[in-house]
């Protein structure tokens, strides 16, 4: 059974620094967002298929832009982000756009909808600030149904360039030394994790999150298996090919990307 909404939890802050929400509402709009995810639509359609209509489960929407991109195709869209600024403003541009998507205050950790409700669920750019990333991803397998699928981006341990802070290689600094940087995004220098009010807090690798998925019967993709090999011209073929084939060299090009991007399939 899925736990109350996060909007009805003591210690849940819903609240938004008007800074970060002013940051958001333009870059959520803005041309290089939209075309971040027409792409992951785009890979997610042509791995899975052409389906639909399909439910689909937007975690961590902030202002509904990735959803919106669904609904207009014809999929029955939800949507669930801790921030209710910007669960506000997702309904606002939902209802310019003429666009029946349901919004919630809600964590991830805690999603009000029902077991195996969701055919697709995304989660762009989330776990990481989710303290408890492992109920994150409980939650994500408990609302999926057989077959579904499960797209995540978040932060990429093994590659020193990063967004979360304004801090030269953060991804690897030690773990004592990220700590002390998120104390103080927290309190004194909110400026260093762009003034959310969540900053980052986990940092993983695409093998750590393979391996747990795989716990709750997940075949998990990685960016290179998700590249559309027909959009590539033969010197791009044959890179691809090459990170598929040798485990190193698919470690290696996994330090040199600023993030990590992964579709999970649960088995029917």
């Amino acid at each position: 059974m899925n736990k109350p909404p996060a909007a009805n939890e003591p210690g849940w802050d819903t609240g938004t620094h008007e800074a970060f929400y002013r940051y958001y509402e333009a870059q959520s709009a803005g041309e290089e967002s939209l075309q971040r995810f027409e792409a992951i639509y785009a890979t997610l359609a042509r791995m899975l298929g052409q389906r639909g209509p399909l439910d689909v489960a937007d975690i961590g929407c902030g202002a509904g832009t990735q959803g919106r991109l669904w609904a207009a195709r014809g999929h029955r869209v939800r949507g669930a982000d801790i921030n209710e600024a910007l669960v506000g403003l997702g309904r606002k541009r939902a209802r310019e756009d003429g666009l029946d998507i349901r919004f919630d205050v809600a964590s991830a950790t805690a999603l009000p909808w029902p077991d195996a409700s969701i055919d697709v669920c995304i989660a762009p750019e989330l776990l990481e600030h989710v303290e408890d990333w492992k109920g994150c991803i409980a939650e994500f397998a408990r609302i999926l149904r057989p077959g579904g699928a499960l797209y995540l981006s978040t932060s990429n341990r093994l590659c020193p360039k990063q967004q979360e802070f304004t801090l030269p290689l953060y991804s690897w600094y030690p773990a004592p030394l990220k700590r002390h940087c998120v104390r103080l995004a927290r309190s004194t220098h909110p400026h260093i994790a762009g003034y959310a009010t969540y900053p980052a807090v986990n940092w993983f690798t695409f093998y750590q999150l393979r391996k747990h998925l795989a716990g709750y019967g997940m075949r998990s993709f990685d960016r290179f298996d998700m590249v559309d090999l027909a959009a590539q011209g033969a010197l791009g073929r044959a890179a691809i090919g090459a990170v598929r084939a040798l485990p190193p060299l698919r470690w290696c090009a996994h330090v040199l990307t600023p993030y990590l991007s992964l579709l999970a399939v649960r088995q029917e």
